[in-house]
């Protein structure tokens, strides 16, 4: 096999591409039509079709009825290496099409037909990997990080962004602190921390890069004193005892960082807006074809953006609904960013999301324009990939404004109050013309002439933070334990 194709065909494990091509050399082999074996398996034609270009994984019963419509076994079809050398390399492009680097320079599909020869699919693939290896050789340090992000999203979309085994755990844990419904008061807190032998201390000189530190040896948690206004104090309280209960032990890469955090935070959403009480009032939201974040909000006593998060955990897996979120700065660029409705986020080579910018029409930008800052901004856009329907809010930090947006599929705005709403706009991005190229017309005029003064951002040149816990001084953190630490 050539080794080019074999080194991006086999992976550990079979993947839907190679299952698809060596049915579909089965199927010729035999000399069957599409038809004929659609007809075998009781499926529909388009369904087959959508199995052998790798779209979409058949369930191990229809796969042993196609299996026996092929005269073959199971375990034949489920071989990992590609039927042939020409299969290798369309799998190969194929991948390599629907791929993050590919898909960061905006160009549209291809498909690696018939008619290409076995020379040009190979020059395809050794163009694509030259690209690759352009990219490894600027990654850093960020770029790890980035990747890993990239990595962790994409298990969150596999799930719905719902883990069953961290809600049970909240829901024990308000259980055993006598929580019968409705908001989570602060002595509900105080008393799962007492539960778990915990005892919380507020003080003035928490280090600089920490919310909170806790003192695994004497069983103690300390926070700040003052909190920011725009920050609920149970959080923080929550967010420290929920790495206790996980087990989290210190991170080992970037990733495992990433993870615990990701874990942390949805314990601690699911402890804020128990599942059961969420999901009730969500429901009859639904029946009534209102659903708001802010009444998720104010139901429960949170902040804005933790409604929302908390929304993508239950609306696909509790009701039905895909779903998408958006935090981004007030500049454009994404902080965080979710989906699993098909929505079409601008993404780097890397598969990152986050720190792109994103198209100026969407709702996450145009929520800026709003003159009214009081009522949430709904509106619809139409993209390449569809037409989603958004509400969005703005939110203050030290860092300045961002947009906070949930957003679904036209086919699901029917669920949403906010959804009679005029506003329309229409991106095409990730077509330059759309909003990244300026006017032909602006552009003549003024190309020559203009020379602005770029507000660079102070981390542009910065290294990722390092360290365990990256950007906390250990050094600080063991100097504040030692002299809170009881006699």
């Amino acid at each position: 096999m050539n080794t080019l194709a074999a080194r991006i065909v086999e992976p550990d494990e079979l993947d839907a591409l190679t299952l698809g091509r060596r049915i579909r050399e089965r199927r010729q082999h035999l000399g069957m039509t599409l038809d004929d074996l659609a007809t075998a398996v009781d499926r529909a034609p388009s369904q087959v079709s959508m199995i052998e270009n790798g779209k979409r994984e058949p369930r191990l019963s229809m796969l042993r009825g196609i299996a026996d419509a092929l005269s073959t076994s199971v375990d034949e079809l489920v071989r990992p290496e590609a039927p042939n050398e020409r299969a290798a390399l369309e799998i190969a492009v194929e991948r390599a099409v629907r791929g993050p680097v590919f898909a960061s320079l905006g160009l549209p599909g291809i498909r690696a037909a018939k008619s290409m020869s076995d020379d040009v699919l190979k020059t395809l693939l050794g163009l694509h990997g030259e690209i690759e290896r352009l990219h490894r050789e600027r990654a850093s340090t960020p770029e790890e990080a980035r990747r890993a992000n990239a990595q962790l999203r994409a298990e969150m979309r596999a799930r719905d962004n719902y883990y069953p085994e961290l809600e049970r755990q909240a829901s024990d844990l308000l259980e055993a602190a006598g929580h019968t419904g409705g908001p989570v008061s602060q002595q509900t807190v105080s008393d799962i921390a007492s539960r778990l032998g915990y005892s919380l201390h507020y003080v003035s000189d928490l280090p600089y890069a920490t919310r909170s530190v806790t003192d695994r040896r004497n069983h103690r948690v300390y926070l700040p004193v003052q909190q920011p206004s725009t920050r609920d104090s149970r959080s923080p309280v929550l967010q420290a005892l929920a790495s206790q209960v996980l087990g989290h032990d210190e991170p080992r890469s970037y990733a495992d960082f990433l993870r615990q955090r990701v874990e942390t935070n949805y314990l601690t959403a699911a402890l804020l807006l128990p599942e059961k009480d969420a999901v009730r009032q969500l429901t009859e939201a639904k029946n009534l074809h209102r659903i708001s974040m802010e009444d998720l909000r104010d139901a429960f006593a949170v902040s804005y953006e933790t409604a929302a998060h908390r929304f993508t955990n239950l609306a696909t897996t509790r009701l039905g609904i895909p779903v998408h979120f958006m935090k981004v700065h007030e500049s454009g660029t994404i902080v965080k960013a979710y989906e699993n409705d098909s929505v079409r986020f601008p993404s780097d080579a890397t598969g990152a999301i986050e720190g792109t910018t994103v198209c100026r029409n969407w709702t996450a930008r145009t929520v800026f324009e709003a003159s009214d800052r009081f009522s949430p901004w709904y509106q619809y856009t139409d993209t390449p990939t569809g037409t989603f329907w958004c509400t969005s809010r703005i939110e203050k930090a030290k860092e300045g404004e961002y947009s906070v947006s949930v957003g679904v599929p036209f086919a699901h705005v029917k669920w949403f109050r906010g959804r009679d709403t005029a506003n329309r706009a229409e991106s095409r991005c990730p077509d330059e013309s759309c909003c990244r190229k300026a006017p032909a017309e602006l552009a003549d005029a003024w190309a020559a002439y203009a020379w602005p003064a770029a507000r660079t951002p102070t981390s542009l040149l910065a290294a990722l933070p390092t360290g365990s816990f990256p950007g906390v001084d250990e050094t600080e953190v063991y100097e504040f334990l030692q002299a809170h630490a009881p006699a």
